[in-house]
């Protein structure tokens, strides 16, 4: 399949921008790395598990420190207080801590490990406190806390990095784009190669798509969040099912909103969760490289891109990277022809950010050359592609680092909370490039709306800009 100019040059113009991220991905700068290999010479540390990041803008003040701080107490966000575990909670918290320390090859990991651990634990306690259940009715419990952490550091710690997986070392994503592995009795002709096999060995019945959304949903308060739109997600949803292409235009908040995704919108009805299960995720290339975030790519549909700054970061990969954007264009380009595609992407690159002079949390500003580039695409394709703004916020159930910081990893942060989608009115794909700037303002616009309407409905007025 070739490119003709006018694609070549929107794909070079995409990646000034385009660095999205998901569950529990990398963020948007810093030097790139390339897809994750099988290395049997490197060093099997769990280094890559713990926050070996370099600060890219310089730590506040101590002036600004303290208006940090009191954000923090007033919103409940990346605070380091927490409240006593239950006593079950505690007793499953030391043992699961006990066992990464046995586990650990180098004991100076063991401190942003266990504060991932702590953090999760605390917030699925906060949810049995709350008398929040499991879909099925049953009591989250704090056993269910300690397997659902075992099974994820152990998918880490196997495919992330190679260590007490047996001989199948790393897991190996496709290139550029990826398919969820659901286990292999779905008919997925993968796994009947020796590849895959060999990669997953005893695993290869593991659906990673549900284990991903059950580690995540206990921290989510569903019983609070809300889901507005449902008449335009079932449209899009039937625009989908008659072989038509839909774009999702959404923000971003935390590294779980797969996760946020696919665990509201089964709260609408079993199909519109099944749409959830096919959404293809624009991603970087570092969602498939951090060990923590490998087990939760390895359950989605990724089509992963390096942003600018990644490919100017290193000139003797740039040409390499370069030419995985294009390869990344064209496999999106052919699933666009295709029809039935479903896609999410984040026009802003990255996560939003709080003020931490206000607390207030904005949305990041749309990409017009990131929005440009997925409509030319839609028409490229020749099949009818719809867009429709997707507003999120889930800024509370992974709140991210007040600065942006390089590198691959980052301290985690969970939070029992209400969670929130809102799906607006679908933006006709209308205009010439001279008001193509129209198209990006009128999309973002129904996204901040969509967003407001939200954080009203969760009562969480403080947040809005």
């Amino acid at each position: 399949m070739r490119f003709s100019t006018s694609i070549l040059s929107t794909v070079l113009v995409l990646a000034a921008s385009s660095s999205t991220c998901h569950g529990f991905g990398a963020h948007r700068t810093g030097p790139s790395s390339s897809l994750a290999q099988n290395s049997p010479g490197r060093s099997t540390t769990f280094s890559r598990l713990a926050s070996t990041v370099e600060k890219t803008e310089s730590s506040p003040s101590s002036s600004d420190a303290a208006t940090v701080a009191a954000n923090a107490a007033a919103n409940g966000l990346n605070d380091t207080g927490r409240r006593p575990l239950s006593p079950d909670f505690q007793t499953a918290r030391d043992a699961a801590v006990s066992k990464l320390t046995a586990d650990l090859p180098d004991p100076s990991l063991k401190v942003p490990l266990v504060h991932f651990m702590e953090e999760y634990f605390a917030a699925v306690d906060t949810a049995a406190k709350s008398g929040a259940k499991n879909p099925d009715g049953s009591d989250i419990t704090a056993m269910q806390a300690m397997n659902e952490m075992g099974r994820t550091l152990g998918y880490g710690m196997k495919y992330g990095l190679g260590v007490g997986g047996g001989s199948g070392g790393k897991f190996r994503f496709e290139d550029v784009r990826h398919m969820a592995l659901r286990g292999g009795d779905r008919g997925d002709e993968r796994y009947e190669g020796e590849e895959l096999r060999s990669m997953l060995g005893s695993d290869a019945s593991v659906d990673f798509y549900e284990a991903g959304c059950n580690f995540f949903r206990p921290s989510m308060d569903l019983d609070k969040s809300v889901m507005l739109g449902k008449d335009n997600l079932k449209r899009a949803r039937e625009q989908i099912e008659a072989g038509e292409n839909v774009v999702f235009f959404a923000n971003h908040q935390s590294e779980a909103d797969p996760q946020v995704v696919s665990c509201l919108f089964e709260t609408v009805s079993d199909d519109i969760g099944d749409l959830a299960s096919k959404i293809t995720y624009v991603a970087g290339h570092k969602v498939t490289t951090d060990p923590l975030a490998v087990p939760f790519s390895m359950g989605r549909n990724l089509l992963c891109i390096h942003s600018k700054k990644h490919i100017d970061a290193d000139p003797d990969t740039k040409p390499a990277k370069s030419r995985q954007n294009m390869a990344a264009m064209s496999s999106m380009l052919g699933g666009l022809k295709e029809g039935g595609m479903a896609i999410w992407v984040a026009p802003s690159g990255g996560r939003d950010r709080r003020d931490v002079a206000t607390g207030k949390i904005p949305i990041a500003p749309f990409d017009q050359k990131t929005v440009d580039m997925f409509r030319l695409m839609g028409n490229k394709s020749k099949v009818p592609t719809h867009f429709y703004p997707m507003s999120m916020v889930s800024y509370d159930l992974c709140p991210p680092p007040d600065f942006v910081e390089a590198g691959v990893g980052e301290q985690r942060n969970v939070r029992f909370t209400p969670i929130g989608i809102c799906v607006g009115d679908e933006v006709p794909n209308v205009g010439g490039a001279e008001k193509r700037h129209l198209f990006t303002e009128k999309a973002e616009e129904e996204c901040i709306d969509g967003y407001v309407q939200l954080l009203k409905g969760l009562d969480m007025e403080r947040y809005i800009p």
